[in-house]
């Protein structure tokens, strides 16, 4: 069987163990789903229980609190507490699907409780009435009939002012006793009452018998008259107090202790049935769990088993190619590779395999045949070198050469006119010496010798100073192109030094150098071979922008870039370059004037030594007929090395990269 094939099987074989798992997690999901949705309506439930019973026993306290203290804020407070416990029933609890059944039960008893608000809120009404009509009026003429009782009294030492005192020290503890009965509902304040509305009625007869005069038996006629108004006022209202106490007993708090009792009853039975419900969902949980860890066990024993069967039938031929492979690594190319014949993919390795053993075999008779040949081209390589070095070396000795033929003879002319003065001042000193010899010195004489004598003296000063300048600028050119030291030097003089060599090349051309480098760029790096670099872009420019005579202007600038870097421009207007012509500038070996004995190494050597020994940039632009511009970006401090930048180590040549330069 092929390899997919197992592979295959065992990948379905692991999709029915998922399927099967996942039909047993589907079927028990539904049922923990349905456990969980009865346990959450459950607990739903008892929100809104909690909620009814919080609700009745806030609004207990609150009717219990108007009972003792009556207001318009608890009153309204009442009202929106019973608008909010009868929504909660017609809202929450008589959609709640476990709550529903019991809901003309909870409406029932609610109901009951707020009716009992309603009575006891009237009869709390009759109490209130009766206590200002019949207690509080009375008591009210009986203060009158006090004031009016001492003022038809003359003075403090009549008869009847002991028991008039005794009498109205007890209408005062009958007012006291009578505002604490009705604002507390006290037994001894009830008691204390009664006890000084029958000591009033004691002291009036007593009073009436020592009464002065008519007015006073007429207030006592009415304070006994009014007395016995209060005392069955008083025993009225003791009467309604007692049916308010009744009411809120047997109404309000009965029907609020059977609201709290009924919602007990309902949490009891929704306590058991979500017990009932987690029982069932821990149940259903642990049966998924014990079916899938028992599927999972066999189909992982299964899969293990057919896993085990189809690694070692693939392992052991792949342990027999990776032995053929190891041995062809190691060179033994004589052992023959196990299981070609197989019509698996193992096979197929293994004749990959045995194709391999032959390639390598053949590759071993190659490779024998190549180094062969590979000795032959690294001598024929070393032999190039060794040419191509020789041609360079020939070509900046040539360019020296040159420097050398063009200052001599430039140093010719100051020094043979210095000689012809100096022959001739001569010849005039001998004869100035005959005449004095032979003739008396005349002053005109005298001062004609020492005339001539100052502008032979002038004239030996100025062209000797020239020639001294010219040769101590090309000791100081020579100096640096010979030896590749490194200093610190100044970029103006020697750029001028470098200009001062080429004079002479200028004087045989119509071409017209203008030098633009401003003083104080200090350069710490090799002047022999910025002077390379100039030198040569100026015989190339000589050669071949302004060939056969042509005339026209180089102008060599310089400027700083930056804190680290000075730019170099180097511009003619003279031939220009073809695209062609530019892509190839700094190859070696390239030149357009082969037949004229160009060797095509000098901007070669000009691109080397600006990107190797002075770590800088070279930039070529150029025109066909609008002249050649090389820009050339170099750091302050040179990051190269003294050695010849075209080799490296190993004595190969080391050609740029890529050309820099644009069309």
């Amino acid at each position: 069987m092929p390899i997919r094939w197992r592979i295959l099987s065992i990948a379905l074989l692991n999709s029915a163990v998922v399927a099967v798992l996942a039909l047993l997690i589907w079927n028990g999901a539904k049922v923990l789903g349905s456990a969980w949705d009865d346990v959450r309506a459950v607990r739903e439930s008892d929100k809104i229980l909690a909620l009814l019973e919080s609700e009745n026993s806030r609004l207990h306290n609150l009717i219990h609190r108007y009972i003792n203290r009556p207001s318009p804020e608890l009153f309204a407070e009442i009202l929106l507490l019973r608008e909010a416990v009868l929504g909660t029933l017609t809202t929450r609890a008589a959609t709640d699907p476990m709550l529903s059944g019991s809901v003309e039960e909870l409406e029932r008893v609610t109901s009951k409780f707020l009716d009992g608000f309603g009575e006891l809120r009237t009869v709390q009404a009759t109490i209130t009435r009766t206590y200002e009509e019949q207690v509080l009026a009375p008591t009210r003429d009986m203060a009158g009939l006090y004031s009016v009782i001492e003022g038809a009294t003359g003075h403090r030492d009549a008869l009847i002012w002991p028991a008039l005192g005794k009498s109205r020290e007890a209408f005062t503890a009958l007012l006291v006793a009578a505002n604490a009965y009705y604002l507390s509902v006290a037994a001894s304040a009830e008691e204390d009452a009664r006890r000084n509305i029958d000591t009033i009625d004691k002291t009036v007869p007593v009073m009436a018998d020592l009464a002065e005069n008519d007015l006073q038996r007429l207030a006592l006629q009415r304070l006994q008259l009014r007395n016995a108004a209060l005392r069955e006022g008083l025993r009225k209202l003791s009467e309604q107090i007692a049916n308010r106490t009744e009411l809120l007993r047997n109404t309000i708090d009965a029907s609020q202790a059977e609201a709290i009792g009924a919602i007990d009853d309902l949490s009891v039975k929704m306590r058991q049935r979500e017990q009932k419900a987690q029982a069932t969902f821990d149940r259903t949980l642990s049966d998924i769990s014990r079916r899938v860890l028992s599927i999972a066990v066999i189909f992982l024993g299964v899969i293990l088993s057919a896993g085990v069967i189809i690694a070692l039938s693939i392992r052991l031929p792949l342990q027999q190619i990776m032995t053929a492979m190891r041995a062809i690594a190691s060179g033994d190319l004589d052992r023959e590779v196990q299981g070609t014949k197989t019509k698996d993919e193992v096979g197929a390795m293994a004749r990959a395999v045995e194709v391999f053993r032959e390639n390598a075999i053949a590759k071993q008779k190659t490779e024998e045949e190549l180094r062969t040949a590979k000795e032959r081209a690294e001598g024929a390589l070393l032999e190039l070198n060794t040419a191509q070095q020789n041609l360079i070396d020939a070509e900046r000795l040539a360019a020296l050469g040159g420097l050398v033929a063009g200052v001599a003879h430039e140093v010719n002319n100051p020094i043979g006119i210095s000689l012809t003065v100096a022959s001739s001042f001569a010849r005039r000193a001998e004869i100035f010496d005959q005449e004095l010899r032979t003739e008396p010195l005349r002053r005109s004489k005298l001062d004609e010798f020492v005339k001539a004598s100052r502008d032979a003296g002038q004239q030996l000063v100025a062209n000797l100073h020239r020639a001294g300048e010219l040769i101590q600028s090309f000791k100081q050119v020579a100096v640096d192109r010979s030896h590749a030291e490194r200093r610190q030097f100044s970029l103006a003089e020697a750029t001028d030094q470098i200009v001062a060599s080429l004079r002479p090349v200028l004087k045989k051309s119509a071409i017209q150098l203008s030098v633009d480098v401003p003083e104080g760029l200090l350069i710490d790096g090799y002047p022999g071979s910025y002077g390379q670099i100039l030198t040569n872009l100026f015989l190339n420019a000589a050669n071949h922008a302004f060939a056969d005579g042509r005339s026209g202007t180089i102008a060599i600038t310089a400027r700083p870039r930056g804190s680290d870097d000075v730019e170099i421009i180097f511009a003619d207007n003279g031939a220009g370059m073809t695209p062609d012509v530019q892509r190839q500038a700094f190859d070696p070996f390239f030149t357009t004037r082969r037949n004229e004995g160009g060797t095509g190494l000098g901007l070669h050597i000009v691109y080397n030594l600006v990107t190797q020994q002075l770590g800088g940039r070279m930039m070529l632009e150029s025109r066909l007929g609008q002249g050649t511009t090389f820009r050339i970006i170099m750091p302050r401090v040179a990051r190269g090395t003294p050695s010849i930048p075209d080799t490296v180590a190993d004595g190969t040549q080391q050609w740029p990269n890529r050309t820099m330069s644009s069309t």
